[in-house]
Parts: structure tokens; C-alpha cells; sequence
């Protein structure tokens, strides 16, 4: 019993023990639903009506993407401008799909299988006019050229280097198909909205009369510039009034932040340009000596590699191609300065020659056992060639087609290095009369070459150029670094930074309603943990030093304020606000000015200036030449006006205030005879073009949640 009395006087203790025991258990539980919902949230690029959007999911349409261009543009490489193009394709397309595919379930919209063979068959659908399989006789889409090549593309599933050669046009096509779809989907159910709004013969009549109909006015006008701003102030109670009238105008539907920033690009100091300008004087003596050009340009880093070959002016840049019209072969230039690229030049013209642009040719290419077997073969056929056999039955018996080929000059002129035997072979590509062959030896084996047209003579240039970046040395990099790390330790306010810039030698800029779907912070590129910083920052804060750019660039942030979504407040609109109710204020205190009125003469005597303005239409709003303005509000005033009445209204106008008198109207009846059933169609396009606004409504519906920022 005294044990039981004992636990008994321990109960609340153990209850508190028991409540700390479960609290630690379901907290334990909700650290780990947290972590795992954050964890989550880190993989998520977005959402789109509730559905999340993976990094992978998102990676992969970028990839499959970039990969399509890489194809139909025979790029290597996108830059970081053109792929920054590409994630926002991708991510609009997305959400529109997302939200098309969502309004077109409810209402059972698809696209089946028969309507995409339908599409196919007509072969009319401008995106299928962008594909490999257009026919060369009529360059029209051709669908059995597609499902030839289906068909072999299914027939060599299991040879793994049939399907290496196959796969990006086969990865094209199911692009397009895919995109075929989605583009086919979408047209459905904008149509189907299009046809809920339609033209009819009475508004079509109503809206060419109003073309067909012109006046000659007569307007007495005061500008608003005739009264002093500071007699129209704004009153805090107006400027909340008009706030109120126009707070729809100022919904946003995405966040946006205002930041200060100083940024600053680290440039070459006359020590840095002075070391360089030795090495490239250097070289450039090197060069008018007459040493290897290919060795002189290797050793001197040049950006522009030497070829060997004689090269078509669009091979060089812009300043190196107008240095070379003007030189004499042999000469070297001394160094120059391009401001547009930032770098140094050294430019020798070895040669100048005419060359054809586009050579037409075709090869047999000869190997064997040995090379001295590639040899003697190459001997024999290049003989049976001259002694006139047929080159592509011959070509054949070594299992070669021999058909012919185009090369232009394009095609070799970018490229970073020609080996020996490539230079060999275009060198004899661009040499060879018409209807010439020459037996190449290589390392490898033979390559017999017959060229067979020569299009385009043009002027090549054999240049060796060495464009050299005006970099700045490491040292410099590391006093300037140092310095910006001053300032930002020693400015850690808003306030302070913009007190002490200038001392340091900096100057803080401004940039307002940023959003993150922006690539990069004031158009510098890297910036991406920037970003990260601006969009998880608080109002106040000031960014840690940020090294970006390329590498040359240090930059910090301020974040001044953050505009959430809804609807900005009476002060961030108020200097927009403040200049229309001054408006407002001078037209009141004009209108009373011309109260009373009831003639043109009147205004004038008024203080008004008498204008005469011809062939005004209800269409089209009236330009007033002397108030540099357009006028929309006077062509109601003189459709409601009779001829030769004038209205007693004083019409309030974007520059200043109106009155007018109808002098003459004008009626072209043939106009309106000819042109009613084009305006039907015309208004019936319009309401197509208002239906497929349709995506903006839809989007601010869908809750779209746009993370890129955080991972690209």
C-alpha cells in the first residue's frame, strides 16, 4: 500500500513525464512531415492547378526541347540567352497545356486518333511543313514519306547503329505528333468559345458607316498646360477616391519586389592592358617575320583559330573582315582595339584567292588490309576512272553509293581545328576544275575526289588573326574584390549604402517589381543565387558580396520592398494618381471656365483656340495636331452632334478641354454598300481574336506557382 501511496504522489510528475513522452513522438512525427514536405517543395518547379511540377518532369521537356532545336538548327550548343529562351517556352507551354487540357476534360473535348490521321492525310498543317518529310516535287508535307520511315525505324529496333541514326529524326517526329495534339486540342476549345460570340449584317452595317462616315469640325480647345500644377493639387481625399475607382487596375497577380543594388564590373588596369599590348606586339613582329602562323596564333591563345584555308569573309568577325578588304597580301597589322568585344588584334593576310562558295563532288573512299594495299588499289581505280569508268558503278563495287555531294563554305568555315587530311581534302575541294579527280593519299588509306560544280565564285582570305580578350590579372581582380568587400561589410542598411557609395566610388541603382520568373538580377548573367537571396529576403535586408557575371562582376542587393499579390496600395500608385487628379482638377476648373457657352465664338472669347480638323470618323480617334495628342473622346461628341450644331458639352480630352461644332458630315454610301459582308467576316475574326483571351482568365484561375528561380 505505501508503494501504490508512493506512485500515487508521483502521478502529476509522471503524467508530465507520459505528456512530454507523447509530445516528443507526435513532434518527431511532425519534423519529419515538415522536413519531408520541404524536401518536396525543393523538387518542385511549380504548380499548376493544384498538380505539382518536378524539377525532373520540367528538366526532361526542357531537354527533349533544346535536343529538337540541337537537330532542325544543326547546333551543337545553345547559349545561355537561347536556353533561358527555352525554359520559358517550355514553361508556358506547360501551364497552358495543363490549364487547355483541364477545360477541355469537363467539357469532353479530345483530339482521337482518326482526327490526328485526318491532319496527317491533309498534309496541310504548317507545322508539318517544318519536317524532314516534305516532299521535294510538290514541298508539301508527304504522310508516306513518314510512314517509310516508321517502318524502318521499327524494322531496326534491335541493330543498336541503325537506331543511333534513326533516333533524331524519330525523337523529332514524336515531338511534333505531341505538339500536333496539344496545338489541335487547343484550337478545339478556343473555337468552340469563338462561336459563342458572332457578327450579325445590323452591327456589320453600323460598323462600316461609322468608317464610311467623315465630319469637319471646328474645336475650341484650352490645354491643360494653361493653368499652374500648383493651383490643381490633389487632395488626400481625391487621391483615395480615385484609388477607389480604379483600384481594378492595380491587381497583380504574382509578387513582385523592389530592390537597390551596386553593381560592379571588374576591368582591365593599365598594368594588366600594358602586358598584354607587349605580348601582342610580339606577335604580331613574330607574324611580318614570317614565322609559322598556326604556331604564332597557338602560342599567343588567339580566340580566332588558324585553319590553314582560305576563308569567306563571313568567317571572321565584323572588325577583322574590315581590317582585311582594305590590306595587301602579306601584310600584318599592329594591334588594335575592337570596344565591342573588349580585346586586342593582330590580323596578317597571307593570302587572297577566288574560290568557289559551294562545290558539288563525290568520293570514293579506298582502304585495305594494309595501307600499301589502299595504295595500290586507290591506283587502280583512279585509273579505270580515267580510262572512263562509270564512277558510281565503281563506287558500288566497294559498297559505296558515289553519289554526289554540295559542301559550302559555311560548313567548315566555324569549325575550331581541320586536321591535315581534312585541309588536304578542301583544299583540293576548292581547287579542282570541274569535272577534275584527284587520288588523295592519307594516313589511313585513299580517297578518290571528282568535283563536278563550282557555284558562287567568291573572295577567300587566308588570314592568320589573334583577338586576344582584354582581360584583367588576378591581382586586380583581388584589389577591387577587396574594396567591394569593404563597402558591403561596413553598409549593412539600405540607409547606408546609398550614403557611403559614392565615397567608395560606386553608384546604387534601382530596380522595381522584379518577379522571379527573370533570369538574372539587373541583366547580369550567374545571378541565380541572387535571385534565390531577393525572393526569400525581408524588406530592409542587404545581401552578402555576389561574384558573378563572367566571373567579373561583384554585385550586392538591398531589398526595399515586397508587393504580394493582390492589390498595390494607395502609395505605390500615388505619383501616377497624383498626376491624373491634377488632371482632373484643371478640366473641373476649365469646365467652369467655359460654362455657359454656346458657341465656338463664345469659347473663343473665352480664351479658347479655334481649330479646324477634316474627315473625322467614329472609328478612329481625332489627332489635334496643336495638343500633340489623340482625342478618342471627341469622336462620340461629334457622332452625337448634329450638322451644323454645336455641343454644349465640354468634353474632357487627354491634353486639355474640347467644345466643337459639326461643320459638314460626309456619307460614302459605295463604302458601305461594297464593304458590309468583308466587315462581318472582319468582326467575326475579332471575336475570335477577344475569345482567345480566354488563356489570361484561365491563368489567373489555375493558382500557377512559379519556382524556377530556385533551381535554373
Amino acid at each position: 500500500m505505501a508503494a501504490i501511496g508512493k506512485i500515487r504522489s508521483w502521478g502529476p510528475f509522471l503524467v508530465g513525464v507520459i505528456a512530454l513522452g507523447l509530445f516528443g513522438f507526435i513532434a518527431g512525427d511532425m519534423f519529419r512531415s515538415c522536413e519531408t514536405q520541404t524536401n518536396e517543395r525543393r523538387q518542385q518547379v511549380g504548380e499548376v492547378l493544384g498538380q505539382k511540377v518536378s524539377v525532373q518532369e520540367f528538366q526532361t521537356l526542357v531537354d527533349e526541347y533544346q535536343n529538337i532545336l540541337k537537330v532542325t538548327q544543326g547546333r551543337d550548343n545553345l547559349s545561355e540567352d537561347e536556353l533561358n529562351q527555352v525554359k520559358d517556352i517550355v514553361w508556358n507551354t506547360l501551364v497552358n497545356n495543363k490549364i487547355i487540357e483541364e477545360q477541355a476534360k469537363k467539357l469532353g473535348l479530345t483530339v482521337t486518333d482518326k482526327e490526328m490521321q485526318n491532319i496527317l492525310t491533309e498534309g496541310t498543317n504548317p507545322m508539318l511543313r517544318n519536317t524532314p518529310f516534305v516532299s521535294q516535287a510538290t514541298g508539301n508535307f508527304d504522310v508516306n514519306l513518314l510512314k517509310d520511315f516508321l517502318n524502318q525505324y521499327n524494322a531496326n529496333k534491335n541493330n543498336p547503329q541503325a537506331v543511333e541514326q534513326y533516333k533524331p529524326l524519330y525523337d523529332l517526329w514524336q515531338f511534333i505528333e505531341k505538339q500536333l495534339r496539344q496545338q489541335t486540342l487547343a484550337q478545339k476549345f478556343q473555337s468552340l468559345l469563338g462561336h459563342c460570340l458572332f457578327s450579325n449584317p445590323i452591327a456589320a452595317t453600323d460598323a462600316v458607316k461609322a468608317q464610311a462616315e467623315s465630319n469637319d469640325i471646328k474645336v475650341a480647345f484650352i490645354p491643360y498646360s494653361s493653368i499652374n500644377d500648383n493651383d490643381a493639387q490633389a487632395t488626400d481625399a481625391q487621391l483615395k477616391a480615385k484609388y477607389n475607382e480604379q483600384k481594378e487596375m492595380f491587381k497583380q497577380e504574382v509578387e513582385s519586389r523592389d530592390i537597390k543594388y551596386v553593381d560592379f564590373q571588374v576591368t582591365a588596369s593599365k598594368a594588366d592592358r600594358d602586358a598584354l599590348m607587349k605580348t601582342m606586339t610580339e606577335a604580331s613582329n613574330k607574324l611580318q617575320s614570317g614565322a609559322s602562323p598556326a604556331e604564332i596564333v597557338r602560342k599567343a591563345q588567339s580566340q580566332v583559330a588558324y585553319l590553314g584555308l582560305p576563308l569567306t569573309r563571313k568567317a571572321f568577325s565584323s572588325d577583322i573582315a574590315s581590317k582585311i578588304d582594305s590590306m595587301a597580301v602579306g601584310q600584318t597589322t599592329a594591334p588594335f582595339e575592337t570596344a565591342s568585344d573588349n580585346t586586342l588584334n593582330v590580323v596578317k593576310l597571307i593570302d587572297k584567292t577566288q574560290q568557289p562558295d559551294s562545290v558539288e563532288y563525290r568520293t570514293i573512299q579506298v582502304g585495305g588490309a594494309t595501307i600499301d594495299e589502299a595504295h595500290q588499289r586507290a591506283d587502280s581505280i583512279f585509273n579505270a576512272l580515267k580510262g572512263g569508268a562509270d564512277f558510281e558503278k565503281l563506287a558500288q563495287k566497294y559498297q559505296q553509293q558515289g553519289t554526289s555531294m554540295w559542301l559550302t563554305s559555311a560548313q567548315y568555315e566555324q569549325s575550331p581545328s581541320i586536321d591535315t587530311d581534312s585541309r588536304e581534302l578542301l583544299t583540293a575541294l576548292n581547287t579542282l576544275p570541274e569535272g577534275e579527280m584527284k587520288n588523295l593519299t592519307f594516313a589511313q588509306g585513299n580517297v578518290i575526289l571528282q568535283v563536278l560544280k563550282r557555284r558562287a565564285i567568291v573572295t577567300k582570305y587566308d588570314v592568320a588573326v589573334i583577338k586576344h580578350t582584354i582581360d584583367f590579372s588576378k591581382d586586380t581582380y583581388s584589389k577591387a574584390y577587396n574594396k567591394f568587400s569593404q563597402f558591403v561589410s561596413e553598409n549593412q542598411t539600405v540607409e547606408d549604402m546609398e550614403k557611403n557609395a559614392t565615397k567608395f566610388g560606386y553608384k546604387v541603382l534601382e530596380r522595381a517589381d522584379m518577379i522571379n520568373s527573370e533570369h538574372n538580377v539587373a541583366r547580369i548573367r550567374a545571378t541565380r543565387e541572387a535571385m534565390k537571396w531577393i525572393f526569400d529576403a525581408k524588406a530592409g535586408q542587404v545581401s552578402p558580396l555576389y561574384e558573378c557575371g563572367n566571373n567579373d562582376h561583384l554585385l550586392v542587393v538591398a531589398l526595399t520592398k515586397v508587393h504580394p499579390v493582390g492589390y498595390r496600395t494607395l502609395d505605390d500608385v500615388k505619383d501616377e494618381l497624383t498626376q491624373e487628379v491634377v488632371t482632373d482638377n484643371k478640366f473641373d476648373q476649365l469646365k467652369q471656365k467655359l460654362a455657359g457657352v454656346n458657341s465656338i465664338a463664345d469659347a473663343q472669347k473665352k480664351g479658347a483656340k479655334v481649330i479646324d480638323i477634316n474627315q473625322v470618323t467614329f472609328s478612329a480617334p481625332v489627332y489635334v495636331q496643336e495638343a500633340n495628342a489623340s482625342e478618342p473622346a471627341l469622336c462620340g461628341a461629334v457622332a452625337a452632334t448634329k450638322v451644323g450644331a454645336f455641343c454644349p458639352r465640354v468634353i474632357k480630352g487627354k491634353a486639355g478641354a474640347y467644345m466643337v461644332q459639326v461643320v459638314k458630315r460626309n456619307m460614302d454610301k459605295e463604302a458601305v454598300k461594297n464593304n458590309e459582308k468583308g466587315m462581318e467576316t472582319q468582326l467575326g475574326q475579332r471575336a475570335l481574336q477577344a475569345a482567345s483571351r480566354y488563356t489570361q482568365e484561365l491563368y489567373q484561375k489555375a493558382n500557377v506557382v512559379d519556382n524556377r528561380y530556385l533551381f535554373f
